[in-house]
């Protein structure tokens, strides 16, 4: 059909830039704000533990209930 050479995409050549590469570094403020926030949840949600297990039992005893009915 086409006359082109099918290309996959890809850069053939480099691209000259006046910039500076940027090589990155760690972002260690970010990192232990994360950490503030997850130690923040675990703080609250390990004392709700056991009411979401009460929750869940409850919740499959219904269920197989249920199914004892209808089956």
């Amino acid at each position: 059909m086409s006359q082109e050479p099918e290309s996959d995409g890809l850069a053939t050549r480099a691209i000259d830039t006046v910039t500076p590469g940027y090589f990155g570094r760690r972002d260690v403020e970010m990192d232990a704000i994360g950490w503030a926030l997850f130690l923040g949840l675990v703080i609250l949600l390990v004392p709700l533990l056991p009411f979401l297990v009460i929750v869940w039992a409850i919740s499959k005893l219904f269920e197989q209930g249920a199914s004892r009915r209808t089956g």
